[in-house]
């Protein structure tokens, strides 16, 4: 496993130690390790909603409808099976 070394401000240090001794970690090492691993988690969420925009705007303009007509169209999909 690789070393990282990094400087803080006082006030930093302090919530990392606070947090990182709150009962939920083994120390700062792990809290830091669990910061990384939320922060990748949360890009590759990220990425996946542009992507899913991308082809959004690519598949051309939406058809209208109204609120009636998706509620209908949700129930029936439903009915269908396409719901699970």
């Amino acid at each position: 496993m690789a070393t990282i070394s990094i400087s803080l401000p006082d006030a930093i240090k302090g919530w990392v130690d606070q947090q990182a001794n709150n009962g939920q970690f083994s120390g700062v090492g792990d809290y830091i390790r669990d910061l990384v691993r939320r922060d990748q988690q949360q890009k590759d969420v990220d990425q996946a909603l542009l992507q899913a925009l991308r082809e959004g705007e690519q598949s051309g303009p939406a058809i209208a409808r109204s609120r009636e007509e998706l509620l209908a169209l949700a129930r029936q999909k439903l009915a269908e099976g396409e719901g699970r």
